[in-house]
């Protein structure tokens, strides 16, 4: 996120480009005021000749982005796009994720073996906790609106964040699986990637340009 904290931080490096998932502007403001946060971190970054550059649905979407980095965290083979890729795209792209567990287990031992491998203080999950797991679905970030997608897969639980009470009660009344790592700790992951895929492309071009993940963000979100 181009949130102040991070924002400041390059500032003060020197940092020329800033690449976030999540972009600075979601829906174009019909002002831009210096006052509000919004209009602070344009400033900032404007009077400092800081760029911001958000890679956001594209890198949710793009074979090898995202929800590819997460379903392989997951341990999950055989991909396919839980829905369906927009028009124009390349083979393999579309949102979300589907494939089979490379070793068949059940809900809750699938839970914590998440929230152990992706270092979570909690997670939520829904469903019987005995329930067997052999596919799972996921989607990066916020995956309530592909629910629908998720109950026409066949997979036996859904991996995603912010997903929503009576969410739940459907996945529960169907005898599925819900699990909800949230939705910073689903698309973070992608930041350590990004850096080293991009390194990897300057060194390879010879280009003396200098690549470093951002260490100061965190989850919004405290588990009390």
């Amino acid at each position: 996120d181009p949130i102040p904290p991070v924002v400041s931080a390059a500032v003060d490096a020197g940092v020329d480009l800033l690449i976030t998932h999540h972009p600075l502007i979601f829906k174009a403001p019909k002002t831009i005021d210096f006052a509000t946060p919004l209009g602070q971190i344009i400033q900032h970054s404007a009077r400092h000749g800081l760029s911001i550059y958000s890679a956001h649905t594209n890198l949710d979407i793009v074979s090898d982005g995202i929800n590819d980095i997460l379903a392989a965290r997951i341990d999950l083979t055989d991909l396919v796009p839980l829905e369906d890729p927009p028009p124009g795209a390349g083979k393999g792209e579309g949102l979300g994720r589907v494939g089979n567990l490379a070793m068949p287990t059940t809900l809750m031992s699938l839970a914590r073996r998440i929230k152990e491998s992706m270092g979570l203080t909690t997670l939520r999950c829904c469903g019987k906790p005995d329930l067997p797991v052999r596919r799972a679905a996921v989607c990066s970030g916020s995956g309530a609106s592909l629910m629908g997608a998720f109950f026409a897969s066949g997979a036996d639980v859904y991996i995603s964040g912010d997903m929503k009470y009576h969410d739940a009660r459907d996945v529960e009344s169907a005898g599925l699986g819900l699990i909800d790592m949230g939705h910073f700790a689903s698309e973070h992951l992608v930041v350590d990637v990004l850096t080293r895929r991009l390194k990897a492309a300057v060194e390879a071009k010879s280009m003396p340009v200098a690549v470093e993940a951002c260490s100061l963000e965190s989850d919004p979100f405290i588990a009390v």
